[in-house]
């Protein structure tokens, strides 16, 4: 059983900082992609970033120049380093990973319960 757990979320005023972490733990074999997505009430749950191994991080549009994203694969653990955050960056953040698991070798998809971020104008 593979689990994700995501901390770090907050409150801060616009242009705060905030630093989400997620770590995978349970039988992973090999990790293919570990990322963020948002939802806000009524939306679709959006892209944020993504890291797949050995590649380029991918940001949403609305997020480049402002987060970064990065992977500890020793710890499978994803960080997202949010700056200059705005009201409109207020969701709930879920981390998302690819997981091949250790014990029947399958790719499978993991979402996180995600954590809240809310930034005040």
């Amino acid at each position: 059983q593979v689990q994700l757990v995501e901390s770090g979320g907050g409150s801060v005023q616009t242009g705060g900082s905030l630093r989400l972490s997620c770590a995978a733990s349970g039988s992973i074999f090999s990790i293919t992609a570990m990322g963020w997505y948002r939802q806000t009430p009524g939306k679709q749950r959006e892209l944020v970033a993504v890291k797949i191994s050995g590649g380029t991080p991918n940001y949403a549009d609305s997020v480049k120049g402002r987060f970064a994203i990065s992977r500890d694969n020793a710890k499978n653990t994803v960080y997202l380093e949010m700056n200059n955050l705005k009201p409109e960056d207020t969701a709930v953040y879920y981390c998302n990973a690819v997981i091949i698991d250790g014990r029947y070798k399958t790719s499978s998809n993991y979402w996180g319960r995600g954590t809240q971020v809310s930034v005040s104008s």
